[in-house]
Formats: structure tokens, C-alpha cells, sequence
């Protein structure tokens, strides 16, 4: 694998008590006798296993982004937060990858307030939560890339600036479908793995989400004309995954031309501005930098069902 990219289930999350106390009965006892700590520690524990499975087969120099947030509760008649992003970061850390400098997602609220709990008297109320982690991960050692297939898989130099900071505002949600098993499926917005894997990925390269659920990452691989494998445990959400790669083709058409108008409109603005693209691309006209001459913008044309049970093919077009 050359990059994984996931979400997974979140602990002391009340949604997901069922799933991490059906792989471990202790889960589910530790959360009836208002032993917080002990549950968080053993659901995390299992999500320990998925990040030693990621190290082992992500390529020397592979790159891992995991989406966590980081969780309130009640518990035995107390309130206080779980800080799931830091026990990922040492579980992964323990699993041989090393941290690198992760992501602050400010997800869209329709909150009136920005406060919970008792108002306007000190020391009753708490803040809210309206961010979520992208943790970013390398494998120690240098990758290997066909110098030809990097260079056509670069970003925009405006899509670097804007792409890589540590702060991203303004990602639309996904919406919640209803899938057996589940209530909502959490999904993330679809921008934000089509993103990370446009960042961490060349074209071509296999992309691995441990955690499926609907298949949104796996649609964002096909997106961005990647490959991918997808792993699910729980059969019955993996009912909208089908939907979720169908959208994908028309999903990634008009994302592709999103980029092209968007780099265009850049153009003209730079030009207006008396700064000159020094640069030229062999597909698109003026670009900022060198690096940028043999950038290639993908999209998908077609999907169908493969042989196996969840197998699809994405074929892809240049742009």
C-alpha cells in the first residue's frame, strides 16, 4: 500500500459501544459499571491492531492520515472529554510510524451558541467542540517513484498553499445515509480523503482505508484515479458503498473541472495583478512553477461491478 487513509469508529462514541464490545465482551462491562478509563483503553486497543496491519503494508516512506475526534461524555454521573487523537497518535507511534505535523478540521456547525453547560456563570460551562484531527503518519524509509508518474500527478501551486496548511474550514458534510446495522454511517466529506490522497498519493498508487464503512475513501481513490483496497467488518454497512462509487464518476468529472476553472480564474487574477506565470504546462497554459509543466488532471469516465463481492474497476480519462 502507498498510502491509507481512514476514519475510524469513534471511542466512548455511544454509536459505536455495540461494535467495540462485540469484538471484546470486556468493552461492554467496563461501560456498565462506569469504568471510563478501562473502556477507553481496551477500544483502543483494538483500533491498535489496524494501525501495526497499516505499518506492516504500507510501502518504506508510505504515508498514513487517519480523521479521529476526540469524544464528551457522561459517564457514572461525570462529565469530561476522551482524547481519542492522542491515544491514535501513541497507538500508531508504538506501531512503528512516525507523526508528522497533523491537520485542525473545523467542521460546519449550525450551533446558535459556541458554549455548553450553565450559561453565563464561571466555571459551569465548557466549550464547544467544532474541530475534528487529521493525523498524519510516515513509514520510516525512502519511497521509490517512477519520476514520470509523480511529475504528472502534481498539484496546482495555489492548491499546495491552500491544501496544506494545518487548519481546513468550509469542507462540506457528508450526508448520513441509513445503513443495516447503524443508525448513521459518520461518513466524512468526500473532499477530505480526495484531498489527502491528491497530497500523499501519485497516480496509480493503491490506496488502503481499514475502516470502509460506505466506501468514501474508496470513491475518493476512484476519484482521483487511484487504486484502492477497502476493509469492513460490519457487512451490513457496506450496503452503500455500490451508491457511494456510482457518484464517484460524476463526483470526480466535476471536481476535475473545478480544478481546471479554479487554476484558470488564478491565472487571470496573477496576470491582473502584474505578476507574470513564469511557467508553462504542457496541458493547461501558465502555472507558477517548474514542477508543475506535467501535471495531468484525471477523472473517471466509467464504473461496473467486478467478479468478486465489493469488487469495482474505475476506468479513467485524462482530462
Amino acid at each position: 500500500m502507498h498510502l491509507v487513509v481512514t476514519s475510524p469508529p469513534y471511542p466512548m462514541i455511544a454509536m459505536w459501544d455495540a461494535g467495540f464490545s462485540a469484538v471484546d465482551l470486556e468493552v461492554g462491562v467496563a461501560l456498565g459499571r462506569g469504568d471510563g478509563a478501562a473502556a477507553f483503553e481496551l477500544m483502543h486497543r483494538q483500533l491498535d491492531q489496524a494501525w501495526v496491519e497499516c505499518a506492516r503494508v504500507l510501502v518504506p516512506g508510505g504515508w498514513a492520515a487517519i480523521n479521529i475526534g476526540d469524544a464528551t461524555r457522561s459517564l457514572a454521573g461525570s462529565f469530561g472529554l476522551w482524547p481519542n487523537h492522542a491515544r491514535v497518535l501513541m497507538g500508531a507511534l508504538r506501531a512503528g510510524l512516525a507523526p508528522m505535523p497533523d491537520i485542525l478540521w473545523r467542521k460546519p456547525t449550525n450551533a446558535p451558541n459556541k458554549f455548553m453547560g450553565s450559561g453565563m456563570l464561571p466555571g459551569g460551562a465548557y466549550v464547544t467542540y467544532e474541530h475534528e484531527y487529521v493525523l498524519l503518519f510516515r513509514k520510516p524509509g525512502t519511497r521509490s517513484f517512477d519520476p514520470a508518474r509523480r511529475r504528472e500527478s502534481a498539484y496546482f501551486w495555489e492548491e499546495r498553499n491552500r491544501w496544506f496548511s494545518d487548519l481546513w474550514s468550509g469542507l462540506p458534510g457528508e450526508r448520513q445515509g441509513q445503513n443495516a446495522g447503524r443508525s448513521r454511517s459518520a461518513a466524512f466529506p468526500r473532499e477530505l480523503p480526495w484531498r489527502l490522497i491528491q497530497m500523499y498519493s501519485c497516480l496509480g498508487d493503491i490506496v488502503l482505508d481499514p475502516f470502509a464503512g460506505t466506501g468514501t475513501t474508496t470513491a475518493a481513490a476512484l476519484a482521483a484515479g487511484r487504486s484502492s483496497v477497502a476493509v469492513e467488518s460490519v457487512a451490513g454497512v457496506l450496503a452503500g458503498a455500490p451508491a457511494a462509487l456510482a457518484e464517484a464518476v460524476g463526483w470526480g468529472q466535476a471536481r476535475t473541472r473545478e480544478r481546471l476553472v479554479d487554476h484558470r480564474a488564478f491565472v487571470a487574477q496573477r496576470v491582473a495583478a502584474g505578476k507574470l506565470p513564469k511557467h508553462l504546462s504542457t496541458s493547461y497554459g501558465p502555472v507558477v512553477t517548474g514542477q508543475e509543466a506535467d501535471l495531468r488532471l484525471w477523472q473517471p469516465m466509467a464504473v461496473s461491478p467486478g467478479e468478486g463481492v465489493g469488487a469495482w474497476i474505475g476506468e479513467h480519462g485524462i482530462s
